[in-house]
């Protein structure tokens, strides 16, 4: 897959991303042992769901917005956690 360099953010921003990404992953795992019969515990985890994916992608339309970030029909953008270097992954422009 071919991924381009197009920004990077800085160390806050990089944690603010790590930590809904984190979260989100963990409810994922969480979201496979689950099941509808814990009615209480599974309206928990499908709020908590919901709002974490909102977070994650409005954070990522924040900082799009803030450094004008390239984008392209196809492609998402991904981060280095460890470089806080941000990269166009795929789609047809690149």
């Amino acid at each position: 897959m071919v991924k381009k360099l197009i920004g990077q953010i800085t160390a806050g921003e990089r944690d603010e991303i790590q930590r809904l990404y984190e979260r989100r992953n963990g409810l994922n795992e969480l979201a496979q042992i689950v099941t509808a019969d814990n009615d209480a515990l599974y309206e928990k985890l499908v709020a908590d769901m919901g709002d974490t994916t909102t977070r994650f992608q409005a954070w990522w339309d924040k900082m799009a917005q803030k450094y004008a970030w390239e984008s392209c029909e196809g492609g998402h953008w991904e981060i280095n956690f460890d470089t806080c270097e941000i990269y166009l992954v795929g789609g047809d422009a690149l």
